[in-house]
């Protein structure tokens, strides 16, 4: 994370900036995936998670510089619709989620995406989020299965 203040720095010497999700999740919640006492505290849709995406893509665009996105928000459909909002443009995931995550940049617009970030920068909670998310998806298509698990 301490990367990210550097940037206007580094814009000479970079040439694109790619965001790991996971990792940057970890390191702003101190929380360890992995370790199963503080795993379930671990969520990337987490508020400061997700205005400090945002702050990187703000970033990003001011020094001129691309911008992508791997990990598991990359594959989470209401993760994708905020990272979308915020203006990232390249994800890189599994190639089993490819369907899923097409589907979904089919059925919205970006407008849209913009609306669901000015909301969901409001909320206070990660399961909020989340919600409000899956929400959005059962309208754009009732055949949505919300109980997918990302």
């Amino acid at each position: 994370p301490s990367t990210i203040a550097l940037l206007p720095l580094w814009r000479e010497k970079i040439d694109f900036v790619s965001v790991g999700s996971n990792d940057l999740s970890q390191y702003l919640l101190a929380v360890d995936r992995n370790n199963p006492l503080v795993a379930k505290i671990y969520d990337p849709l987490h508020p400061a998670v997700i205005h400090e995406l945002g702050r990187i893509s703000r970033i990003a665009k001011e020094c001129d510089l691309p911008i992508c996105l791997c990990g598991e928000m990359a594959s989470d459909p209401v993760a994708v619709m905020l990272l979308i909002g915020m203006g990232f443009r390249k994800l890189s995931m599994s190639s089993a989620k490819l369907p899923l995550i097409k589907w979904l940049i089919r059925s919205i617009s970006i407008q849209d995406t913009q609306n669901f970030l000015s909301v969901a920068s409001e909320f206070d909670k990660a399961s909020s989020i989340r919600e409000y998310g899956l929400s959005l998806l059962s309208s754009a298509n009732e055949g949505f299965d919300t109980t997918i698990k990302v």
